[in-house]
């Protein structure tokens, strides 16, 4: 379990752009989780939990006002509210965390915000723990934007384009560990999945308290 702390803050990237791509197979992961919905949110809150141990459960609490660009968060350590477009070196090591647990939380719709990625499809791909018949999409990012640069994602979808399971990978090496992604919950149009389970069926990362409030 102690490899579990090295993924979770490996995918700590920057939203670089918020203009949609093209109508590829990322656009469409979107779309299937409700990114045409996105434009009537006004903010989303939840509590991000992780399974440190068998005894030890990390819990973050985060509103995202994404009307105002402001930030609120609850943790552990200590809490903080930032603007995401004027963050201070303080505060870094919040949006670290805010992040990775809100790609955690909306992925699908980083692929419609995020430029400096490319994806690479691959048709009738085996998922690592459930051997389901997918569409493989890899998706990598570039070498120089985010926090940590070069990360790669395999996402494993159905045939509705819905995430079944995925899988990190530090700078694009050729290890990594699989998630599932299940437990999806409708909220007005926007679809998250809950929860994300290892090969062996224990839930290490899972979201509660979530709200979709509309503007």
């Amino acid at each position: 379990m102690k490899n579990i702390a090295i993924f979770l803050y490996a995918s700590l990237l920057v939203i670089a752009s918020c203009a949609p791509k093209e109508e590829g197979i990322p656009m469409k992961i979107a779309k299937a989780y409700g990114f045409d919905h996105l434009d009537k949110v006004s903010s989303i809150s939840y509590t991000w939990n992780v399974r440190r141990d068998s005894a030890t459960v990390l819990v973050r609490d985060w509103s995202w006002d994404r009307e105002n660009g402001e930030v609120y968060y609850k943790g552990p350590d200590t809490t903080a509210t930032y603007q995401l477009a004027n963050k201070s070196p303080e505060i870094e090591a919040v949006d670290q965390r805010f992040i990775n647990d809100k790609y955690w939380l909306l992925f699908p719709f980083q692929l419609a915000w995020d430029d400096g990625y490319d994806a690479e499809i691959i048709e009738n791909a085996s998922s690592p723990i459930h051997g389901e018949n997918t569409i493989k999409v890899i998706v990598r990012y570039n070498d120089t934007d985010g926090y940590t640069p070069g990360d790669a994602y395999d996402l494993y979808v159905d045939k509705d384009y819905m995430i079944k399971e995925w899988v990190f990978r530090r700078g694009d090496g050729p290890e990594g560990r699989a998630f599932t992604w299940e437990n999806v919950q409708d909220f007005d149009g926007i679809k998250i999945a809950l929860d994300h389970k290892l090969e062996n069926g224990e839930k290490i990362i899972w979201f509660t308290n979530v709200a979709v409030e509309n503007k």
